[in-house]
């Protein structure tokens, strides 16, 4: 099937039909994942190339931070905005916003001369991919029909998500070392060009009627506010603790803004998060289940970085080819996922992929300052990606299911913002963890129990979700 057109709400842009065909929906299934291989990538491949930039623009060593915390924070605190934009003024108009925001940012940051210049774009970047992220899922949603093919279509955009966040660390490595550390920002120019021509020749035009522009102007100031000053404080607990005044002050603004959010929600006559969305079981519990995963696996490059760097003495290359094998396994997972999920269905394969996941980081906490990477590196690799690449489609494929397409960049918002939430959260709590433990062996085993015991608990909450229906053969996305 193509595009549907939508008559459904007022606040759903008319959309004109798709031109039909397999080649132009296996087209559109790359656009979209190209669109968010970008945006993931760019959390990750800036920090390899941190101490270039330093030296190169003369950043002390607190505004340094923000160069990967501008992006991370703006990112966060505009999914929800960003996954409603799509439903209010149409997929394509707003996926071509987000790839003109990011691309622009990107050349302006490539060519910064100052420390201010590349923090303001990196947050600039990080709008443009709230705006980008959900749009790429509102477009495979709307355009493969729920069932085995939108199950595969998800499978390979998931896959590419995993790839982009892996890989930053071996491209940012490649490009700060053979060329500079500006080409980490400029590459997206020329990529972005192309996507928005293509974007331009692949998907349909949105028409509007007149009363169709709505948007929750108070919902989206509270929901970006809220999630913006919750990120913000858990980031503050690093530097301050969890009981210091910057940390608990914005996670109390967080806390109440996102309070008269929900209060707010439900007496708006066109609503930023529709209630009726998040009193669907597959949404609430998978969103639950999402934001688990987050906390897990988004802190653990993190601390694998760390250890490739600071205990085996890597420089930034050698680190980034050390997560080849992560990469790998993580896209052959995600690709093997729909196959799998017809035989067992979507709330088992998350039970098994989060339960094997468990196995991996508990044998990672194996690791001692004497590991060496084939030791103690390379077989956990294979189980923990392998898990994670199994995980995210069912959890992907669940909260996505049932939705219907006035409210497919809500889910779409939804579900990025509770994954980023997480990631933020996991990470600030792990590494307090950590500092509070003694000796840099002990640290990083009491790290990976941890993340042992959150996929425990994202299998124990998977029980949660709909039981599963009879399982339908898979097919390839583009027939």
């Amino acid at each position: 099937m193509g595009f549907r057109e939508a008559h459904s709400a007022d606040s759903q842009p008319d959309t004109e039909p798709a031109l039909e065909g397999p080649g132009l929906r296996a087209a559109v299934l790359w656009l979209a994942c190209t669109a968010q291989f970008m945006v993931v990538l760019d959390v990750s491949v800036v920090n390899v190339a941190l101490p270039s930039m330093q030296s190169a623009l003369g950043f002390d060593a607190a505004d340094l931070q923000w160069v990967v915390g501008g992006y991370a924070l703006v990112f966060a605190g505009f999914l929800l905005l960003g996954g409603r934009l799509a439903d209010v003024y149409g997929r394509r108009r707003v996926f071509l916003w987000g790839l003109v925001l990011f691309a622009a940012s990107s050349l302006v940051g490539g060519l910064a001369t100052s420390p201010g210049v590349l923090i303001a774009m990196r947050a600039v970047q990080g709008l443009g991919a709230a705006v980008l992220a959900p749009a790429t899922l509102t477009i495979l949603t709307t355009t493969f029909s729920e069932g085995p093919v939108r199950t595969r279509a998800l499978a390979i955009w998931t896959a590419v998500s995993s790839a982009g966040g892996a890989a930053g660390n071996l491209i940012g490595g490649v490009l700060t070392q053979s060329l500079s550390w500006r080409w980490i920002l400029l590459i997206n120019v020329p990529i972005g060009a192309v996507a928005v021509l293509a974007a331009l020749r692949l998907l349909p035009a949105d028409r509007f009627r007149t009363q169709g522009r709505k948007l929750d102007v108070p919902g989206a100031v509270l929901a970006t506010l809220g999630v913006t000053a919750l990120v913000h404080g858990v980031t503050q607990a690093q530097a301050h603790g969890w009981s210091g005044l910057p940390t608990v002050a914005s996670l109390a603004v967080g806390v109440l803004a996102l309070a008269a959010f929900v209060w707010a929600e439900t007496r708006a006559t066109a609503p930023l998060m529709p209630p009726r969305l998040v009193r669907l079981r597959p949404v609430w519990a998978g969103n639950a289940v999402m934001l688990l995963a987050g906390a897990c696996f988004i802190p653990m490059w993190y601390f694998l970085s760390l250890y490739m760097q600071d205990v085996l003495h890597y420089g930034a290359l050698a680190t980034g080819v050390g997560f080849l094998p992560h990469t790998l396994v993580g896209i052959a997972a995600a690709r093997l996922a729909p196959a799998v999920m017809h035989r067992t269905g979507p709330r088992t394969l998350i039970v098994l992929a989060a339960l094997m996941a468990a196995v991996g980081f508990v044998w990672q906490s194996r690791i001692g300052v004497d590991s060496t990477y084939w030791e103690g590196l390379l077989g956990p690799a294979i189980v923990m990606s392998a898990g994670m690449g199994l995980l995210i489609t069912p959890i992907t494929t669940t909260v996505t299911s049932g939705i219907a397409e006035q409210d497919a960049g809500a889910a779409s918002g939804l579900m990025n913002a509770t994954r980023q939430i997480g990631g933020a959260v996991g990470l600030a709590a792990l590494v307090t963890l950590a500092a509070a433990t003694a000796g840099t062996a002990a640290s990083y085993r009491t790290v990976f129990v941890a993340l042992a015991a959150v996929c425990t608990t994202v299998a124990t909450l998977a029980f949660a979700l709909p039981a599963p229906r009879r399982p339908e053969a898979p097919g390839a996305p583009d027939q």
